[in-house]
């Protein structure tokens, strides 16, 4: 059962509680919800008379975004800095790398679900196919060169289509193409910073972890 706690750091799971909640405290979060906050203030009975965060208490509220907008747990994110550390290049633009290139998100920046877990929903229930194969794996990575389709049935073309008609972001990300005709799409690169939607400090995230160690 997840747990969500204002100015705790305590996500054990997956948070599935209301989005708008989430919203209101970390801001717009593209990939959680397509709706906005009418509350530009925090939740709860002191949201308005917010005092001043401490270092910490930004850096973990940036963690919280990655956690909250692609849907992870502490554990799969904590997972994904360490690889990131491990890579060339700049630890926080790999990470952002890393969550952007999983099948979920992709899905959802190709328009074939309105929000990440939709797309999740979607991968998980087999309607999505990579090379011509079904992957059930949210968390896959993508490369260049794959193709990403939806699967050939019936129910599953009608899903996407739908789907199409509502997309939560207006631009696909420069890496991307898809035919939305034939629903296919094709992954011609790695994302560029620019085109990560979400406004994120990456390197507070990257901080944050390393004050853990």
């Amino acid at each position: 059962m997840a747990k969500f706690y204002v100015n705790e750091e305590i996500i054990m799971s997956r948070y599935r509680g209301p989005r708008l909640r989430v919203v209101r405290r970390l801001g717009d979060l593209p990939g959680l919800t397509r709706k906005s906050a009418r509350r530009a203030y925090p939740p709860g009975q002191h949201g308005q008379n917010r005092r001043k965060r401490s270092e910490y208490a930004v850096r973990l509220e940036e963690k919280q975004k990655l956690l909250y907008n692609y849907g992870l747990c502490e554990r799969q994110l904590l997972r994904y800095v360490k690889k990131a550390r491990r890579a060339a290049g700049s630890t926080g633009q790999v990470l952002l790398q890393l969550l952007e290139m999983r099948l979920d998100n992709t899905v959802f920046r190709l328009g074939m679900a309105p929000t990440i877990p939709s797309a999740r929903q979607l991968v998980n229930h087999g309607h999505v196919t990579v090379n011509g194969k079904v992957v059930s794996i949210a968390s896959y990575q993508c490369k260049p060169g794959e193709v990403i389709s939806v699967k050939e049935k019936e129910k599953s073309k009608e899903m996407v289509k739908t789907n199409l008609q509502y997309p939560g972001l207006a631009n696909i990300p420069s890496h991307l193409e898809f035919d939305k005709n034939k629903l296919v799409g094709k992954v011609n690169g790695v994302v560029e910073r620019e085109w990560v939607a979400l406004q994120i400090n990456e390197l507070l995230v990257v901080e944050y972890y390393s004050r853990q160690a």
